[in-house]
């Protein structure tokens, strides 16, 4: 005869490992992110996308540090910690990224230009990531924490966006691109 076997049924080991892999995930991406931003520093000649691209990329730095200590701090305890104050609020960074020489600097079909397409895509895939997991988690400090990174992310579609836009209108009003 065989002995009885009892299965446990731990869902918290599981959930550990989807919060690990999301961590890994978000990790990597704002690595990425920050790799991009820097690499257009660098290939850029206009000074005022070289300020742009440094600052998002000093941003994507952040993100990583941030995120690196919830990881560390996940592993050594299994839960998250309650965001620093430090990491509280995401500083608005708008007043360094728009201004009117960076429209004369660079044109909507140029190489920053394009890069600033890309870069809304990056943006757009953290947004949905942290979202995606601020709603499925069950740690209330990770909930917190992937809220407030889909939003820091959310303003930096906004101004990626608005800078696009901008482009946009300039090169329209160069080339008479106006339907009336």
């Amino acid at each position: 005869m065989l002995p009885d076997i009892q299965i446990i049924h731990t869902p918290n080991i599981m959930e550990n490992t989807k919060a690990l892999e999301i961590l890994k995930t978000a990790i990597l991406l704002e690595r990425r992110g920050k790799a991009f931003y820097e690499k257009m520093a660098e290939q850029t000649n206009s000074p005022e996308a070289r300020k742009i691209f440094t600052t998002m990329a000093e941003e994507e730095k952040a993100h990583v540090e941030f995120l690196s200590i919830q990881f560390t701090g996940f592993i050594k305890q299994g839960k998250f910690a309650k965001p620093d104050s430090a990491f509280a609020e995401p500083e608005d960074i708008s007043h360094e990224i728009m201004n009117p020489q960076l429209i004369k600097e660079i044109s909507a079909a140029s190489f920053e230009a394009a890069a600033i397409s890309a870069a809304m895509d990056f943006e757009t895939r953290a947004i949905e990531l942290y979202s995606k997991r601020s709603a499925e988690a069950e740690d209330e400090n990770e909930k917190e924490m992937y809220k407030w990174l889909a939003e820091w992310e959310s303003g930096h579609h906004k101004i990626l966006f608005d800078l696009n836009e901008a482009l946009k209108e300039s090169i329209w009003f160069d080339n008479q691109f106006w339907p009336f």
